[in-house]
């Protein structure tokens, strides 16, 4: 459930990401992509880092964005538990096979080295999520006992 979760926040975020972005290079004609002062880090500038919060502000703010993405979670659960499970089931598939494409893709571009590294992880990756999905059915399975 997290995983559609997280995928459905993520696809409904998609057009707006994709009305926000620019219209064209962020970077000069001399400049290569993703570096100079349109890239203050890893995720670009953010909305407020030209305010100079000081840490207080930041903290606050920090503290009121979480707020807002729990409740974003809460809403967007609520919707999710109201579809039926034949969409629930073609939502996720649709996930797995975006997944799945992803993976073989990233792959593809990696050295024989780091293809038997990414294995690895994606192994690692399946065996947490096959433990988690164990222990929200356990855990599910206590709630209902404790009813």
């Amino acid at each position: 459930m997290r995983k559609t979760l997280t995928a459905l926040l993520f696809a409904a975020t998609l057009p707006t990401l994709a009305m926000a972005a620019p219209q064209g290079p962020a970077h000069g004609p001399d400049e290569p992509p993703f570096q100079g002062p349109a890239m203050m880090h890893h995720r670009g500038p953010g909305m407020l880092e030209s305010l100079d919060l000081n840490r207080d502000q930041r903290r606050q703010v920090g503290r009121l964005m979480g707020e807002q993405m729990q409740q974003r979670h809460k809403i967007t659960e609520s919707y999710l538990a109201k579809l039926p499970e034949a969409e629930k089931k073609a939502m996720h598939d649709a996930l797995a096979t975006s997944e799945a494409k992803s993976r073989a893709d990233i792959r593809a571009l990696l050295t024989p080295d780091q293809q038997k590294q990414f294995d690895d992880i994606v192994k690692k990756q399946d065996e947490r999520r096959a433990e988690w999905a164990e222990f929200m059915a356990w855990k599910a399975q206590k709630e209902k006992k404790a009813q």
